[in-house]
């Protein structure tokens, strides 16, 4: 099986040196096996994601010479596909509305769109998930947000143990109960990050996902949907994360950092992909 892997950024800014450092993760890999390198927008989040964003990144990609295979991916276009496995899910009794508080489930329906970078706090305690079918009824009828979640344990119940593989790592024994339930889609959107990036893998046929050790965690969740709707297991490459002086992880935030500021100071590409290759990177492993 050819190896096929992809570089899969959320246009809510310009592309930072931590991005570069992500992309030739995956593009060289690629690379090195003579396999496909794939390039997909995670544009969910209608109200953070931008066009101008896209069109900056697929350019400053083009002029970094990092280039990939096939069309440029929008989640944005394939709403259906999510649709569909949600409801799969759906149909066999897996998911719940939550609805909590107004502030907490339109915080955690921000949230829900974007990469979880690190998994901070304790996990969703399960308030929603036993309330009778009534009471369910009743608040959806009123028109209350919510946020649908996959039942954990249910779904764990029916996959049993489950692993996957990180070439770091090695065999790793899934968890998806140690954060909680996890949101999959929400009341005007029929995906989240989780279910999104899964279901995305899958139909690019990703065989090796290369992305930064903060989403280490997240790959539990991964792996209990793949389980859940029947799809092909990749292996899994997290990368250490780039961070400045100060050991912060690089965001958008940090204009200074971009490629375009880069560009604009007058840095060469080549010179941009050696800073992307050998900045110092931090958080070293997953269990540090």
């Amino acid at each position: 099986m050819s190896l096929v892997t992809r570089f899969a950024p959320s246009p809510t800014g310009l592309l930072h040196l931590g991005h570069v450092h992500s992309a030739l993760a995956g593009f060289r890999a690629a690379q090195e096996a003579g396999g496909k390198f794939l390039v997909r927008i995670e544009d969910i989040d209608a109200g953070r994601c931008r066009a101008e964003f896209v069109d900056a990144i697929v350019e400053d990609l083009t002029w970094l010479g990092i280039a990939w295979d096939g069309p440029v991916r929008r989640q944005s276009e394939h709403m259906a596909d999510y649709r569909q496995a949600l409801a799969k899910l759906e149909s066999r009794g897996l998911l719940y509305p939550c609805f909590c508080t107004r502030a907490a489930i339109q915080a955690e329906i921000r949230g829900a769109d974007a990469a979880p970078h690190g998994f901070d706090g304790a996990p969703y305690p399960g308030t929603c998930r036993g309330q009778s079918p009534a009471e369910r009824e009743r608040r959806l009828a009123t028109g209350t947000p919510y946020a649908l979640r996959l039942d954990v344990a249910k779904a764990a119940a029916r996959t049993g143990t489950l692993f996957w593989e990180d070439d770091g790592a090695g065999r790793i024994a899934a968890d998806a109960a140690a954060q909680g339930d996890a949101v999959l889609a929400r009341k005007d959107s029929p995906t989240s990050y989780h279910l999104a990036v899964t279901v995305d893998d899958a139909l690019q046929g990703v065989t090796l996902v290369t992305r930064g050790v903060d989403l280490f965690a997240a790959t539990d969740v991964h792996r209990l949907l793949q389980a859940l709707l029947d799809l092909p297991v990749p292996r899994y490459r997290h990368h250490k994360l780039l961070t400045d002086a100060a050991g912060r992880r690089f965001a958008k935030r940090d204009q200074a950092l971009t490629i375009r500021a880069l560009r604009a100071s007058g840095k060469s590409a080549a010179e941009i992909l050696d800073l992307a290759g050998n900045v110092t990177a931090g958080r070293h492993s997953p269990t540090n």
